[in-house]
């Protein structure tokens, strides 16, 4: 009785029986709203779940938009990063060299899976929840600025493989051809590479990822951040010693277009990012996202909104998981 004025997330737990149904009919499209009618609080939920992480501690909110692209371009984003590993499958993607021992956040998922499972069992995929996570993050760590619809209705996917980790994740030494190639094969462009490339404006690297730009090595690296690093990092870091740094000494916890600054003073880490100014073409689009206020943040949005589309799974290869940790059988 009257249920428009009762809070949607109320709603969504008084309807229960009548709204919370199971997997979407096969051949069905992701969609903004896909949730409205199946939970309504979905999406409400992941938000105040990722918000209070975030509150708590910023890097897991950096943790969970890598982690989103992580998932996303091995096996589609199919929520295959979160799989631990078993008997019949030992080696997953989270313990390849690109996600293990670095990849966080695996928590804040697990919360919100608990919170939406007991509303709305079997209903919310955890690649929905891993894209709607990471778009919230950005919501968080922007100061609201960035803020965009993110489509659903993905399914999880059964094959993780370690080996896949390290052939589709682009490691932060490839060179602006080798990075372009990657994402052309995931129907991504250099306006994608580019644009998504800032994200590294928050979050933490460990060392190892980027000695190779230090002393003895060549590099353009500006000598002030050279000797900063120098002063952070063992000589020759290993599993049991391997500190991290602030990818933005900047803004280091707050998702702006600082990096994109940091990168015309050559104040960047990796050999991936210099990378970007090795082509006129990108680094006129490095420019354009340095100095028009607002111009980034516009285009992060869509470039997630397009990569949360890659090889996406359907009702015939894809299931809802009720523990984001292992298949359902």
């Amino acid at each position: 009785k009257d249920m428009g004025r009762v809070p949607i997330w109320i709603a969504c737990v008084l309807l229960l029986a009548a709204t919370c149904q199971g997997k979407g009919a096969p051949g069905h499209r992701v969609r903004v709203g896909y949730y409205n009618r199946k939970c309504p609080a979905a999406e409400i939920i992941v938000r105040s779940v990722v918000g209070k992480a975030v509150s708590r501690n910023p890097g897991l909110g950096a943790g969970i938009i890598r982690m989103a692209f992580h998932d996303c371009f091995v096996q589609g984003c199919d929520a295959s990063v979160l799989l631990d590993p078993t008997p019949a499958n030992p080696r997953p993607e989270k313990l390849g060299p690109p996600n293990f021992p670095s990849l966080r956040g695996f928590e804040v998922i697990d919360a919100a899976k608990a919170v939406l499972e007991r509303v709305c069992p079997g209903v919310v995929s955890c690649a929905d929840v891993i894209a709607f996570a990471a778009r919230d993050s950005a919501y968080f760590l922007s100061g609201y600025k960035i803020d965009y619809k993110m489509p659903a209705g993905r399914f999880d996917g059964s094959v993780s493989l370690e080996s896949e980790s390290l052939q589709f994740l682009p490691p932060p030494f490839f060179n602006l051809t080798q990075l372009v190639d990657s994402f052309k094969a995931k129907n991504m462009n250099e306006d994608d590479l580019v644009v998504l490339s800032g994200a590294h404006t928050i979050g933490v690297s460990h060392c190892s990822s980027f000695t190779d730009r230090l002393p003895a090595n060549p590099s353009d690296m500006n000598p002030g951040l050279t000797r900063l690093l120098q002063s952070k990092c063992p000589v020759s870091p290993n599993f049991t010693n391997d500190p991290t740094v602030v990818q933005d000494i900047v803004t280091p916890n707050r998702m702006d277009n600082k990096y994109y600054t940091n990168l015309l003073k050559r104040n960047v880490l990796f050999t991936s990012d210099a990378a970007l100014l090795t082509s006129g073409k990108t680094a006129l689009k490095v420019m354009e996202n340095a100095f028009k206020p607002g111009s980034w943040e516009k285009k992060f949005a869509k470039a997630m909104v397009k990569m949360a589309a890659i090889e996406l799974k359907t009702a015939a290869n894809g299931e809802i998981r009720r523990n984001c940790r292992v298949v359902n059988k």
